[in-house]
């Protein structure tokens, strides 16, 4: 009898479900907390309204929010009226659509607000609203 013949072949394979499943975990885990994590990433207390309305979300927009000590953020980035300017008069150029979302702190003096409008309006930006904490 030969012994051989009695041994089974080692099958050599790697089992990948289980890293299926924990890849899977994480990138549900990503999905549900990025948005949070960029929601909390700038903190402004809005001004109080009894009037807003939600805006209708454009296929282009930008947001810009001025802080209570006056500093101006595109997106998540803090830049200075030239720098914003400059960021917004490409967007603009690339489509004349172009909506601007602008949050400002309720504390904010309005000079640093009154700023970044007039960029705005300078550039001919007809789409600009002010967001607000709408009272329930």
């Amino acid at each position: 009898m030969n012994l051989r013949s009695r041994k089974q072949n080692l099958i050599a394979e790697i089992n990948i479900t289980p890293f299926t499943d924990v890849i899977l975990v994480l990138l549900i885990i990503f999905m549900i907390t990025t948005p949070l994590i960029v929601q909390s990433s700038l903190k402004v207390n809005l001004a109080p309204a009894k009037s807003g309305a939600p805006v209708k979300k454009m296929a282009t927009s930008a947001n810009i929010t001025v802080n209570k000590e006056g500093v101006i953020y595109l997106e998540k980035e803090a830049i200075t009226l030239d720098e914003l300017s400059e960021s917004i008069s490409k967007m603009y150029t690339d489509d004349n659509n172009l909506s601007i979302l602008v949050n400002a702190d309720e504390v904010v003096q309005f000079k640093y607000l009154a700023r970044v409008l007039d960029v705005l309006n300078g550039m001919g930006i007809k789409n600009i609203n002010v967001a607000v904490a709408t009272k329930k």
